[in-house]
């Protein structure tokens, strides 16, 4: 018996082993490294529309803020030696980008464009291969193709999760790795089909979004993509308190929480990244009403496999294998007869 017990503790040993290994190879990792120096502060927009001022409060008006000694001689000399194709669209990008007489602040509009981008996990083997497209202030542009074609990956290259081997990436005419990463993030606002909440009321949840949001803020969001009339329903309202990651909650619901969270933090760019797979048809047309509401006047990257979901965008793009085969609105590319056209056939007859 003693030496049966001594066995069993051996094996829970070997087990806590195993997991103080990650634990530690966790606390090896280097810290991330960013060199950005541009940050991002809110502003008062004069008359002209081009000088700004910052301010301590929020305005309305966000714009990217350069070191004290950076007039955007330096992007623009950067822009001047890149070659060919790549040059014309960084200088299109700053001749489109509004920017202060002083040239240290430039209004974030949310144009993002990628310019010949190439991109592995692993360098030695690339995932994306020479991505050139562009989004304009306010525009909806939607990634469609198979799993594993590059679309979520093309979103966290927007947010710097990862940076590219190779080619260029520029918001509002500034390369993302010029500006610090918690600022260029506080830019984007991410609704994921995975929705994560914590222990804690329904205000504190969707206040994730903001922490300095008030309470008025939070309903307000709540209201505006449809989460408050059934979060009114809950037994204590928007004090009810939620656990384990809000299982009372059906998976509709805990969506509009996210989405509300999301509007909260009132970002100029949104990335809605398979936001409406998990939920059944008639949950889908509430959330899609809510999110309709978050993204009027942003720029929005929609990941998504129901093509419903992307009809009315200005711009799809067709991925395959890491390549952008096919461009264009729907109702040309269905014209065209192509990969997109036998996608949306496709889903046409399994519903």
């Amino acid at each position: 018996n003693p030496i049966g017990q001594v066995s069993m503790q051996f094996n829970m040993v070997m087990m806590a082993l195993a997991g103080a290994s990650r634990i530690f190879d966790l606390m090896d990792q280097p810290v991330e490294s960013d060199q950005g120096t541009v940050r991002l502060v809110s502003v008062e927009l004069a008359s002209d529309g081009r000088t700004m001022t910052p301010v301590d409060h929020e305005t309305g008006h966000w714009a990217w803020k350069r070191e004290a000694d950076d007039d955007g001689r330096r992007s623009l000399e950067a822009a001047m030696k890149l070659p060919g194709d790549a040059r014309d669209v960084a200088l299109k990008a700053k001749d489109q980008a509004i920017t202060s007489p002083d040239g240290r602040y430039t209004l974030l509009q949310g144009d993002v464009r990628f310019t010949d981008v190439s991109f592995g996990y692993d360098p030695s083997k690339p995932v994306l291969h020479d991505i050139t497209w562009f989004a304009k202030p306010g525009q909806k542009v939607a990634l469609v193709g198979a799993t594993g074609a590059g679309k979520t990956t093309i979103t966290n290259l927007i947010n710097r999760f990862y940076d590219i081997q190779q080619g260029q990436i520029l918001y509002d005419g500034i390369d993302v790795r010029n500006i610090r990463k918690p600022d260029l993030r506080r830019s984007l606002g991410i609704v994921l089909q995975d929705v994560n909440l914590f222990t804690g009321t329904v205000l504190d949840n969707i206040r994730y979004g903001r922490l300095d949001a008030t309470d008025e803020e939070c309903i307000e969001a709540a209201r505006m993509t449809n989460a408050d009339s059934f979060i009114r329903m809950l037994p204590q309202s928007y004090q009810t308190v939620l656990e384990g990651d809000g299982s009372g909650l059906s998976q509709g619901q805990r969506q509009l929480i996210s989405i509300a969270r999301a509007a909260v933090a009132d970002p100029p760019a949104m990335i809605l990244d398979e936001a409406t797979s998990s939920i059944d048809t008639r949950t889908e047309e509430v959330v899609q009403q809510g999110m309709d509401a978050l993204m009027r006047g942003r720029t929005v990257f929609v990941i998504a496999h129901r093509l419903s979901t992307v009809r009315n965008s200005d711009v799809i793009m067709v991925l395959d294998h890491g390549r952008i085969i096919e461009r264009g609105n729907h109702d040309e590319l269905i014209a065209r007869h192509g990969e997109y056209y036998q996608l949306y056939t496709g889903a046409l007859e399994l519903e």
